[in-house]
């Protein structure tokens, strides 16, 4: 094999992204090779160019994700690939994910700031069940009375939803005005609709190469919903924000 052509060097490139079963940097590649024939990232690059090519009109495709590349099925096969499994899937309630939807466009935010938005009370499972995921993560504590935790979103957060990094989430123009209504006490465990609780767990056996679940798709569901987010948020940092020197710092807020 010549290491130094990114025809061959795709190939091989390929059986490590097949083989790892999780997504791969430039640099973790590189690892993989002896120092006297380690590829130069350029050539990586232009190898992990060709692979891109390679996959078009095929089952899957070359995504670029948080944690670097990754080989996985396109999203339209996504309804079948699911039933490999048989596993009941976990269900999420539509309070759950309008907290990590809130998480995700406000970080860092405080579990009070989101009962403020959504006007209702977090249930403590919820956070838990985020943190558990490692889809968000305590990035500091806001300077306040109690000095609440702040809350952020994760790699894995933007790899499991097919994100590179937060510019790529959706606008917020997308939802609709969220607008509390009354319901039963138990509507923080109403079910999420099938077809979204499908796309939400299909990493339920990451060896396996597939498509991950659209941010797009899930803001879709919950508009879907009858409920939805703010689509402007400037009138609730007055009184959401910190004041300077509050908040988690930058690198927190864009890396994750």
């Amino acid at each position: 094999m010549n290491l130094s052509d990114p025809k061959d060097l795709a190939s091989l490139l390929e059986a490590f992204l097949l083989a790892s079963g999780k997504p791969m940097s430039i640099e973790r590649m590189a690892e993989l090779f002896d120092e006297i024939e380690r590829p130069t990232p350029s050539l990586l690059r232009k190898a992990l160019e060709v692979l891109d090519k390679s996959c078009k009109g095929r089952a899957f495709e070359l995504k670029e994700v948080a944690s670097g590349y990754r080989l996985q099925v396109r999203e339209r096969f996504s309804p079948w690939v699911g039933r490999l499994w048989e596993e009941r899937p976990q269900r999420y309630s539509r309070a759950l994910l309008e907290t990590l939807v809130l998480i995700a466009y406000r970080q860092p935010i405080t579990r009070g700031e989101i009962e403020d938005i959504r006007g209702v009370a977090v249930n403590s499972q919820i956070v838990k069940t985020l943190l558990e995921r490692e889809w968000v993560r305590v990035v500091g504590h806001r300077d306040v009375p109690g000095r609440p935790a702040m809350f952020a979103t994760t790699k894995q957060f933007l790899d499991h939803f097919n994100l590179k990094n937060l510019d790529e989430l959706p606008p917020l123009a997308v939802l609709r005005e969220m607008e509390p209504e009354p319901q039963p006490l138990d509507v923080e465990e109403a079910p999420v609709p099938a077809a979204l609780q499908a796309r939400a767990d299909l990493e339920a056996a990451p060896e396996a190469p597939r498509e991950q679940t659209s941010f797009r798709s899930l803001l879709a569901e919950l508009d879907s919903m009858e409920t939805g987010l703010k689509t402007d948020f400037d009138d609730l940092r007055a009184e959401a924000e910190p004041d300077e020197g509050q908040s988690a710092p930058e690198e927190d807020r864009r890396d994750y």
